[in-house]
């Protein structure tokens, strides 16, 4: 990497890099990653600068109170400060290395680091810290973080979302669940589902609407369109069960999104569409973890009004 500042003074160095996200679609690309290191105390001290959030919630595996720098960067600067001693030919020393991100609080308010009980800044996080083109593991590990923190704060019951918009809905739809019962899963359902169960929760709402969850409705749990458009030959068949006319069936066949095949269903007054397809949604999660969970779904259109609802506890 190259070192955009190294400044030795008579008690600290400070030096920097520039991040390079590379594909990935992070607001920390082009942040000015700065440590600062002093020699102080024994062994190796690492702190949170400015920029740099802070843990105040349990279950990400890191205690309350400590700067959010997560295990594996935390061993790898240690690593660092050890070979830096070796090929200086020193004797090692205690060291206290501040971490720290001009305008880490700012990029913050475009993560969920609030929503996890991370304040103040962004997390220094990395599992191997090589950056990868958007990878579907970076975005899993961030859903079971997100399960992880309710678990360890009580709760047994997670509502799942697509994203911002529909989660947004979902809490104004069961306003008596805390923040963090919320999780955004994105296209990982059948990920979320299974974590979910592993670590205990006894109830999950998936809150969405019509598009992913036709495709969840119609068995995908995963639902990314580069892998599975809406089927509208299956939502033909939905709306069929519910006794739609032959002509609301040849319109569904020729729709051009789930959206429109929601406007087609409410212009022509199909009958328990919406909670059929809730019911196949709620039914397929909880198939997918052999009933080791209750789940229900809400199903809203484009302003949050639900359209239908179900659950499956057989």
């Amino acid at each position: 990497f190259a070192v955009k500042r190294c400044d030795i003074g008579a008690d600290e160095a400070v030096c920097s890099v520039v991040k390079d996200a590379g594909d990935d679609p992070d607001c920390t690309h082009g942040a000015e990653l700065t440590a600062t290191v002093r020699f102080e105390g024994d062994g190796v001290e690492l702190a949170g600068g400015a920029g740099v959030g802070r843990i105040t919630k349990e279950g990400l595996g890191l205690p309350v109170g400590a700067p959010a720098i997560n295990p594996v960067p935390r061993k790898m600067i240690g690593g660092s400060v050890a070979e830096a001693f070796r090929e200086a030919g020193v004797e090692e020393r205690g060291v206290r290395v501040t971490i720290s991100v001009p305008g880490g609080e700012e990029m913050a308010k475009k993560t969920l680091n609030d929503r996890l009980g991370i304040l103040g800044g962004i997390s220094i996080l990395g599992t191997s810290g090589i950056v990868k083109p958007f990878s579907t593991s970076a975005y899993r590990a961030s859903i079971a973080q997100g399960i992880d923190v309710s678990v360890a704060r009580g709760g047994k019951h997670v509502v799942v979302t697509t994203g911002g918009r529909s989660e947004k809905f979902a809490q104004a739809l069961l306003p008596a669940l805390p923040e963090e019962a919320f999780v955004q899963m994105g296209d990982f359902v059948g990920f979320t589902i299974a974590h979910c169960a592993k670590r205990g929760i006894s109830r999950v709402t998936v809150c969405g609407m019509a598009g992913k969850m036709s495709k969840i409705a119609a068995g995908r749990m995963q639902t990314h369109a580069a892998g599975s458009e809406v089927d509208m030959e299956f939502l033909a068949g939905v709306a069929r069960d519910c006794g739609a006319s032959e002509a609301t069936l040849v319109s569904i066949r020729s729709g051009n999104t789930a959206r429109h095949v929601q406007e087609i269903v409410q212009r022509d007054g199909v009958v328990g569409f919406f909670e059929r397809l809730a019911g196949l949604v709620a039914g397929n999660c909880r198939k997918h973890v052999k009933g080791s969970l209750v789940v229900a779904c809400v199903l809203t259109d484009f302003d949050g009004k639900v359209l239908g609802r179900a659950e499956d506890v057989s």
